[in-house]
């Protein structure tokens, strides 16, 4: 075994040794169990991946924490598209239709950057039906933008799969939303 091997195994035991590091894996699992059983649009193994890729959620101590930062990945992926979409119309596209769905794209994501700021206050708030809202619209906004390019037959959107990554991303953080303002209602948060 390499040194650089031995180190990394070594880091990996000495973190897993800790209990808030598994806790946190027990959180985000249980968490993505609980989304995908109660909305068919997100996929466990989807949830887990895109959970566990932000180191952020390492840290997580509860539900509340991870919900936070599972908008916040949202938010940084329509971010990112954004820029995408901003790269795609530099390259000057030739085709008028195209540019004109990937401009509305860009509008609708753009937009959506300041629902987040609003949503991101409202979760902090414990406003959980408001930022319902404003999720959901999010997902409605990934949505529009890929049904844009269906409106031609011989189209093929160059974002459906970042449109379908943002919808999913949406419905998880949405769905965390709508377990924590359960358990508000029901007074056990």
């Amino acid at each position: 075994m390499s040194l650089p091997s031995f180190l990394l195994l070594s880091l990996t035991i000495f973190l897993c040794s800790f209990n808030p590091f598994v806790d946190a894996n027990h959180l985000i699992q249980q968490t993505c169990k609980n989304c995908s059983k109660s909305d068919p649009n997100i996929s466990y193994k989807f949830c887990i991946t895109s959970l566990q890729s932000d180191h952020r959620t390492q840290c997580a101590k509860n539900l509340e924490e991870l919900g936070l930062i599972s908008i916040k990945i949202t938010r940084h992926n329509v971010t990112n598209t954004c820029d995408y979409i901003k790269e795609l119309l530099e390259k000057k596209t030739r085709d008028p239709f195209i540019k004109e769905c990937l401009d509305d794209c860009l509008d609708v994501y753009s937009d959506a950057i300041t629902t987040f700021r609003e949503a991101i206050r409202d979760y902090k708030a414990k406003r959980y039906e408001e930022c319902n809202i404003k999720l959901s619209s999010i997902i409605d906004d990934s949505t529009t933008c890929e049904d844009g390019f269906k409106q031609k037959n011989d189209v093929i959107s160059p974002l459906t799969k970042r449109n379908k990554n943002i919808f999913q991303l949406s419905a998880i953080a949405l769905s965390i939303v709508n377990m924590l303002n359960k358990d508000k209602l029901n007074g056990t948060f």
